[in-house]
């Protein structure tokens, strides 16, 4: 352990991923970790939940957590303050919409999933998706894929069990609408499309901004692709010691830290912050 870590630190405000960081294996929030996040707040610091999870979803784990913090969500199409105003919101241009629902569902094993504000929609059926909502209760609707919604998109994503099978599709896509919209793993299995220059990266500059504070006030935990700008964003950004290869190549500079298993957010918390 170097000395520099007896020194004062810049951290005012914690922003963690939820699945695969924060969030044990079944999705839930460990005791040991809520009783780290009250300690966090108690001691005066901000914290965020930074995910790709749906707002509504995520309000459950932060009631669970039971202190105020603010919610990234669907990667940082959505922002909500610790008493749930919308405080930025960034949506597709509905005229992509449909276009690449059409590209996606000419393979009958992929399965499309829409975000809005309020609701999720997915082309159809799927029973493993909710299992990693079971503690929410939040669940699908199912739309058209020949007849998709436009208005109010905060992500479109899909899903398909072989990674190398969505990874030929990332790069069709970005080649075709890159300039149009983000495009991120946030698990292998899992790609998803956002406006222009959303990320929880640009989220949680926003958020700091918003505090009146720097994005050198922030540490922030990931494990997926789509953690990769708020990571590199935020003064210091750790890495799950269980994140995908890709993430750790493209983190090369970044400190790993333990398993999601292990509680090692709040681990590496009360070790260094608190």
């Amino acid at each position: 352990m170097s000395h520099s870590s007896h020194v004062t630190h810049p951290y005012h405000i914690v922003a963690s991923d939820l699945d695969g960081t924060l969030l044990l294996p079944d999705h839930t929030l460990g005791d040991f970790t809520k009783q780290t996040l009250k300690k966090l707040h108690q001691q005066g610091f901000t914290f965020i939940f930074a995910t790709g999870r749906h707002h509504v979803d995520v309000a459950t784990f932060r009631a669970s957590a039971g202190i105020p913090a603010y919610m990234i969500t669907s990667n940082g199409a959505r922002v909500h303050t610790p008493d749930n105003q919308l405080f930025y919101s960034k949506n597709i241009d509905g005229d992509l919409i449909q276009p690449i629902v059409d590209i996606i569902k000419q393979d009958p094993t992929n399965s499309i999933h829409i975000y809005r504000s309020n609701d999720w929609l997915t082309n159809k059926e799927d029973l493993k998706l909710s299992k990693y909502h079971e503690e929410s209760g939040f669940n699908y609707a199912l739309f058209d894929q020949d007849n998709a919604p436009t208005e109010d998109i905060a992500k479109l994503f899909f899903t398909h069990p072989d990674h190398d099978h969505l990874a030929k599709y990332e790069a069709d896509l970005k080649a075709q609408y890159g300039d149009r919209l983000s495009i991120a793993f946030s698990t292998p299995w899992c790609l998803e499309m956002m406006a222009l220059n959303v990320s929880k990266g640009h989220a949680l500059q926003a958020v700091a901004q918003a505090l009146g504070k720097e994005l050198e006030n922030c540490i922030a935990f990931g494990d997926g692709m789509n953690d990769a700008e708020m990571l590199l964003a935020a003064h210091k950004g750790l890495v799950m010691g269980t994140a995908h290869q890709k993430v750790k190549i493209a983190l090369p500079d970044n400190e790993v830290i333990g398993s999601s298993v292990d509680e090692a957010v709040a681990h590496y918390l009360e070790d260094n912050l608190l």
